[in-house]
């Protein structure tokens, strides 16, 4: 509904339930993609870039908390509108695929789900969280597995999670 296609994220919606934040990963950064897979260890380098991500975020959110509709952080709603654009066919075909395959795996229909999650995963490559889950789903554990970290590898010099768009 909201666009999300990895996590961690977030949207920010005020009291009137308007949105004044599109969806985006809520501090999180590639940092993680420098982590030793066998003792989860960062260099110290990419753990202070995830830790500076992370307090950036904080304190966007907790100026936007205390500043309402006048923190910086709220955007534009024209600017908003333009992020927001309606999914295209692939993206909302992908997103019935994906519930209806949410949906067989909750009957025990494993196979005809993961048919409908690969099928998700085909019209909406970018969605991470339809990996993630359809993994976890077909075995606990595998989201963060060989397959993830494989996939992850697969990116080459592209980004896992879009630059952050906080400032400290």
């Amino acid at each position: 509904m909201y666009g999300m296609i990895n996590v961690p994220a977030a949207v920010w919606i005020n009291e009137d339930g308007k949105i004044v934040r599109p969806p985006d990963n809520a501090g999180a950064c590639d940092a993680f993609r420098t982590m030793d897979r066998t003792t989860f260890k960062m260099e110290k380098e990419a753990a202070a870039e995830a830790r500076d991500n992370r307090r950036a975020y904080i304190a966007a959110l907790r100026d936007w908390i205390e500043n309402g509709a006048g923190s910086k952080y709220v955007i534009a709603d024209d600017e908003l509108r333009m992020r927001l654009s309606s999914p295209d066919p692939d993206t909302q075909l992908a997103a019935a695929r994906f519930r209806l395959g949410l949906e067989l795996s909750r009957l025990g229909r494993t196979l005809e789900a993961q048919s409908q999650f690969a099928e998700a995963q085909r019209l909406s490559p970018e969605n991470w969280s339809y990996k993630r889950q359809a993994w976890e789903l077909e075995q606990p554990g595998k989201a963060a597995g060989p397959e993830f970290w494989s996939a992850v590898d697969a990116l080459g010099d592209r980004r896992y999670y879009p630059p952050s768009t906080f400032e400290e």
